[in-house]
């Protein structure tokens, strides 16, 4: 089990730890790495979110522009059209839904809030928008501070790092803080340590497996491991990354190993799953 927090997200909170909650991913991208172009319209991403709350998501994630390597960057205007519907039709199917928005744009937090969203998802660390951090002490919402090193333009030629753990710890610690001096209440704030976001293949193990470290920071966890590339590099076959197609397996294990380090929010785009493998680490707890 988690530490237990309750999460601020505005107009209501939410308990967290007694079990780790599943956070369902709704892509509305012609290019993401996962399923880009899948959900693109808002009557296919309401049927996708609907299906995703069927399998036992408990929030949705839905994000309207891709953060892989070589993505197009999306304007404001166009990120929040795509965006906006489709919360209002899940909205109008499930008005109880809690919906995360995964933007690191300002504008398109303040119209995803005023839709109905009651979470911010911003990949950035509330750094690539400086016009984020003043608009979020502003809403009413929960926020989720994830880290990531460098833009994904970057990656490839990063400078590795000798202690990925330590430097997501210091660095998660400066971003909250600066969160916390510019207004945002602390309740309100979930740290994600950013799993592939500007870490090499090998930098992403030590972070899964010593994840339960970052409870130390005083804040609720999420994290992501799903069908990410450095899952298909564990999964490798005589020299071959799996693609993300046959990387489910390997994500529910990662998962698997989330849940039991007592990280509070899981994201996933495979819910069904995910949600298994949570009912098999409950029922292991239970048993002493």
């Amino acid at each position: 089990m988690g530490t237990q927090f309750e999460w601020d997200l505005g107009k209501r909170k939410l308990e967290l730890g007694e079990r780790p909650l599943l956070m369902g991913v709704v892509n509305v991208t012609p290019d993401s790495f996962s399923d880009g172009g899948e959900f693109l319209s808002p009557e296919r991403a309401r049927e996708h979110a609907l299906r995703l709350l069927e399998e036992g998501a408990d929030i949705l994630d839905i994000g309207g522009e891709s953060t892989r390597p070589g993505a197009k960057r999306l304007l404001e205007e166009d990120e929040v059209q795509r965006v906006i519907p489709v919360i209002a039709a899940v909205k109008r199917a499930r008005p109880d839904v809690i919906i995360s928005v995964d933007t690191y744009k300002a504008t398109v937090a303040k119209a995803a809030v005023e839709a109905g969203a009651e979470i911010i998802n911003d990949v950035s660390g509330f750094t690539w928008d400086a016009a984020m951090l003043p608009t979020l002490a502003k809403l009413a919402c929960g926020v989720v501070l994830m880290h990531m090193r460098g833009r994904p333009e970057e990656w490839r030629t990063l400078p590795p790092l000798t202690d990925p753990v330590g430097l997501v710890k210091r660095e998660l610690v400066e971003r909250a803080q600066a969160a916390l001096t510019a207004g945002v209440a602390k309740e309100r704030m979930v740290l994600d340590p950013g799993l592939g976001f500007g870490k090499n293949f090998a930098e992403n193990h030590p972070l899964l497996a010593r994840i339960s470290e970052l409870r130390e920071l005083g804040f609720p966890l999420l994290a992501g491991a799903s069908r990410k590339s450095f899952v298909g590099r564990m999964l490798a076959r005589e020299g071959k990354d799996a693609p993300v197609g046959e990387r489910q397996f390997g994500t529910v294990a990662a998962e698997t190993v989330l849940a039991l380090a007592g990280v509070q929010v899981i994201r996933t785009h495979d819910v069904r799953a995910c949600a298994d493998a949570r009912r098999v680490v409950e029922a292991v707890r239970r048993a002493g």
